[in-house]
């Protein structure tokens, strides 16, 4: 098992943080994915990267402007995400953990590196739409 984390402040109100991160409608500020599928009780959704790659998510936890998580599985990797939310004296801080386990052995060494250039280009992406 790999596990990723990254925190940032944002100079930016909880709520506008919050909802940005968690509105699954507007993904267009993401460089990393072509669309987003809902299921209709909104509690599973698939993000589709640009080229096709297809990753299933089921929300597990939904504490508005506290706590996000969901379980995560594609044909490479299944894992888990957490998302905390805090206010700060500088705006607002995002505590994002990924616990992710490769389902193939050749993917083993890589999953940890991969893990955090995500992490980054996520942040990168929200910044930039944030500001």
């Amino acid at each position: 098992m790999a596990t990723a984390n990254i925190k940032v402040t944002f100079q930016a109100e909880l709520e506008k943080v919050w909802e940005v991160v968690t509105d699954l409608t507007n993904y267009q500020w993401r460089s990393d994915l072509a669309k987003i599928e809902v299921s209709e009780d909104g509690k599973l959704f698939i993000e589709y990267t640009k080229d096709g790659f297809a990753t299933t998510f089921t929300i597990t936890a939904f504490e508005p402007g506290k706590r996000y998580e969901f379980d995560m599985e594609n044909q490479n990797m299944k894992g888990h995400w957490t998302g905390l939310f805090n206010v700060t004296p500088d705006g607002t801080e995002i505590d994002f953990t990924e616990d992710v386990t490769a389902k193939k052995a050749l993917m083993k060494p890589f999953v940890g590196a991969y893990l955090k250039k995500q992490q980054k280009q996520y942040v990168e992406d929200l910044k930039g739409f944030l500001e």
